[in-house]
């Protein structure tokens, strides 16, 4: 099953990809690499905000990094014209919203770690780093960006 399809399975509409909120781009192409700018959980009426776990549990901080993944893909289908021309998912940088003390970081991300496997399968399997900040644009819970590796 292609990336495409696995998305129609999964009941996933991506959106059209969001302008960037600042003095930036939505991705940046070098060579076979396609460098994907952080997205926030936002869309449309749906966002996520405030600092884990005490204004935003671990789970549903997890909602919110698929979220933004979701985003993220909807950039990737823009620059690509389709998630089928992805290769490999590189890596995944995910910063959360982390209250003094929180250190549950890599559950987090996997709300948009998990979804990249079930995505793309073997292909999604990507490294990653997971931070905590004291605080994220918009006061949102989570951030997402990554690195795709393009089909030649």
């Amino acid at each position: 099953m292609t990336p495409e399809q696995k998305i129609i399975e999964l009941g996933i509409e991506l959106p059209e990809a969001a302008n960037p909120i600042g003095s930036y781009v939505n991705a940046v192409r070098t060579g076979n690499l396609l460098h994907i700018s952080g997205g926030l959980p936002i869309l449309g009426d749906e966002k996520y905000l405030g600092q884990v776990p005490h204004e935003c549990d671990v789970e549903t901080a997890q909602k919110a990094a698929r979220l933004a993944l979701i985003t993220r893909l909807a950039v990737i289908k823009a620059e690509l014209g389709s998630l089928d021309q992805v290769a490999r998912i590189v890596s995944v940088s995910g910063f959360v919203n982390a209250a003094a003390g929180f250190t549950d970081h890599p559950a987090v991300l996997n709300g948009a770690s998990d979804l990249l496997v079930e995505v793309f399968g073997e292909a999604g399997k990507h490294s990653r780093a997971a931070v905590g900040c004291s605080s994220l644009p918009l006061g949102v819970s989570v951030e997402v960006s990554l690195v795709v590796e393009i089909k030649s």
